[in-house]
């Protein structure tokens, strides 16, 4: 076992595929930051908003008034320097900080293609990307043609994690037995062209339902086999093309159908940078030099990347450390590639009770939320108490006393008839924020079968 491993992590291929890689990565979020900005989303999601949601830990991360945009602006600058490989080690660490700053900002914003940024832009950090048709190889005129392999396949690693996983969520009844909520989704999408029709169809769902389980589970594997791989390239394509049609998720498609290329001989990314030669009249034959990369503290290097795709493994299963459904609690939900499994509606009264008069009067959340929040805040727990502490210590800032904070609250999940949420006897003000089951929510009043 062990010369097999010293074997593997000695072997060397071509540098050309994390190459091309960084240089669509870095595009892809520039143009994507670019986007973010013009589309005004800035001021609307981090700016207008008086109350930001946190995530556990880390709630010192807050958007920055007018100084968000700066923020903004050294990620794009970052992304830049990624795909131009100049500074690479210093524009891919600056491009992890500033995005994943951004990410943090404020839960509500939260998506796992944001998530799936940041771990990919951390991964980048430990991988050789900068050393083949690079500016860095340019200036120092050192460019190393032959990289580690294991430097390659972790990437290709991590983006079959995110299928998989997609894919082994997606096993559960609501999905295959009841096709939702691709059944509440795709009826609303009566207006696209040619599709519209055939998406008021009841077997439609359950096609749409089971293909999507079987691309997600199958399509690594089909990526990784030489002989499936292009026939796995057009199934992402088509794939992620229709996703971008029917859903309302920006840029993601498009990042990942560029990532796969990754899977593609090393002859199909020297096509690839000949072409980007081309067009920018850069002479490619300087970096073909044949010099191999002996990575220095190489042990450290597998260790730090094996220790977090073995964490990648393990995190989406921490779910079952709580108890109840996962879908209503959603505790471990979040970051475990469950993508597009639940629709949750539902809605949230906030009273606030002096604890020794009684006196009591209800709350406004548009006073303190944009619409969007609010959405979000009314069917997720964390999102709830936060909101709770706030408002305790809002109204306490105003003078009020012996502040109690109650919720009424209803939601809906998948379909089913909106029951009560919270304990509405719990004041919410006493509970704390930690990683332990939320016992104050009401246990749901029906069963979804699966992982």
């Amino acid at each position: 076992m062990n010369t097999t491993l010293q074997s593997y992590f000695s072997k060397y291929t071509e540098a050309a595929p994390l190459a091309v890689f960084r240089i669509f990565f870095g595009i892809m979020m520039f143009i994507s930051i670019v986007r973010f900005w013009g589309n005004g989303w800035i001021d609307k999601l981090y700016i207008q908003p008086k109350f930001f949601f946190s995530f556990y830990g880390f709630e010192f991360i807050k958007p920055l008034g007018q100084y968000t945009y700066i923020i903004f602006f050294i990620c794009a600058l970052a992304a830049i320097g990624v795909a131009l490989g100049f500074k690479y080690r210093f524009s891919i660490i600056l491009f992890f900080l500033s995005f994943t700053y951004i990410e943090l900002m404020d839960k509500t914003t939260y998506l796992n293609h944001y998530y799936f940024i940041s771990l990919l832009s951390f991964l980048m950090i430990f991988l050789p990307a900068g050393t083949y048709f690079s500016m860095d190889a340019r200036v120092k005129k050192i460019s190393f043609q032959k990289i580690p392999v294991w430097t390659i396949d972790s990437i290709k690693v991590l983006l079959s994690i995110v299928y998989f996983y997609a894919g082994l969520a997606k096993l559960n009844s609501d999905w295959l037995l009841k096709a939702m909520p691709l059944k509440i989704w795709l009826p609303s999408k009566y207006d696209i062209p040619f599709l519209g029709d055939l998406l008021q169809e009841e077997w439609v769902h359950y096609m749409f339902s089971y293909t999507g389980l079987i691309y997600d589970l199958s399509i690594p594997f089909l990526l990784f086999y030489k002989r499936t791989r292009l026939m796995a390239f057009v199934l992402v394509v088509i794939f992620h093309t229709l996703t971008r049609v029917l859903f309302p998720i920006g840029m993601f498609p498009y990042i990942m159908t560029i990532s796969v290329l990754i899977f593609f001989e090393p002859k199909i990314h020297h096509k690839i940078l000949e072409l980007i030669s081309r067009l920018f009249k850069i002479a490619k034959d300087k970096f073909d030099t044949g010099k191999v990369l002996r990575l220095e503290k190489k042990k450290a290097l597998v260790g730090v990347v094996g220790f977090f795709l073995f964490v990648q493994l393990l995190l989406p299963f921490r779910y079952l450390l709580y108890p109840g459904e996962l879908f209503w609690t959603e505790e471990g939900y979040r970051f475990s590639w469950r993508v597009m499994l639940m629709e949750k509606a539902g809605y949230a009264s906030f009273k606030i009770v002096d604890g020794e008069t009684g006196r009591r009067f209800l709350v406004d959340n548009t006073d303190f939320l944009s619409a969007f929040q609010e959405k979000q805040m009314a069917t997720q727990p964390d999102f709830i108490l936060e909101y709770a502490h706030f408002l305790k210590k809002h109204f306490e800032s105003q003078g009020h006393q012996n502040v109690e904070v109650y919720v009424d609250s209803y939601v809906a999940l998948n379909g089913r008839l909106s029951s009560q949420y919270i304990d509405p006897t719990v004041d919410l003000g006493k509970q704390k924020e930690s990683f332990k089951h939320k016992s104050w929510i009401i246990p749901f009043k029906d069963e979804i079968k699966g992982l």
